[in-house]
């Protein structure tokens, strides 16, 4: 049965918006309106160089720890927010975990860490630098010298990692939809209490 031209419209909609949801976007946008600021619009002293640095690093970490967070709803109702560990998954929203809902419902293993959300930490933060890294004012800051050669690879490297992501989201699709992203339904969660 053939897909109707309104079908893989919508279809292809969809799988744009999450592919927005697994880039790290609002990580690229915060660190672009920082990086003109920190690096003096590219004309760097010591302490812009240490800034930008700085700027930058947080970005990465807080863009690699990201692709661990999730959002779920609880047998109350109640969405909660929470970043997954080794052994089960930590609930930053439950006030009062004696309920019956919240941590309680997620110390089972199936909101742990898992290979693919690996492999979507090292592929956003992968993405993010280098979005961060072909930022004219980074360039100037800390690589004034470069050639053409380089400022060639620089110009063309974004699109390539933004190709490379994407194939990547698709072999390796997550579950995990984040902390904000309201557009997607949550899953419910099942499991009885531990």
């Amino acid at each position: 049965m053939p897909i109707s031209s309104s079908k893989l419209g919508q279809r292809s909609q969809v799988t744009a918006a999450n592919l927005a949801n697994l880039l790290p976007t609002g990580t690229v946008l915060a660190a672009e309106a920082l990086i003109p600021s920190f690096t003096n619009n590219g004309e760097c002293t010591l302490a812009n160089e240490y800034l930008t640095l700085g700027i930058i690093v947080c970005c990465s970490l807080g863009c690699f720890l990201s692709s661990f967070t999730d959002s779920i709803t609880g047998k109350d109702g109640k969405m909660y927010y929470g970043i997954a560990t080794w052994n089960s998954f930590y609930v930053f929203n439950d006030i009062d975990s004696t309920d019956g809902a919240g941590r309680e419902e997620f110390k089972d293993s199936s909101h742990s860490i898992t290979f693919i959300d690996f492999v979507h930490a090292f592929t956003s933060l992968t993405v993010f630098l280098v979005f961060a890294l072909s930022n004219s004012n980074v360039q100037n800051c800390f690589f004034p010298k470069a050639g053409p050669n380089e400022k060639a690879l620089i110009m063309n490297l974004p699109l390539g990692a933004g190709f490379l992501a994407s194939f990547l989201f698709m072999l390796f699709p997550t579950k995990r939809r984040g902390i904000g992203y309201a557009d997607t339904a949550p899953v419910k969660s099942d499991k009885e209490p531990a």
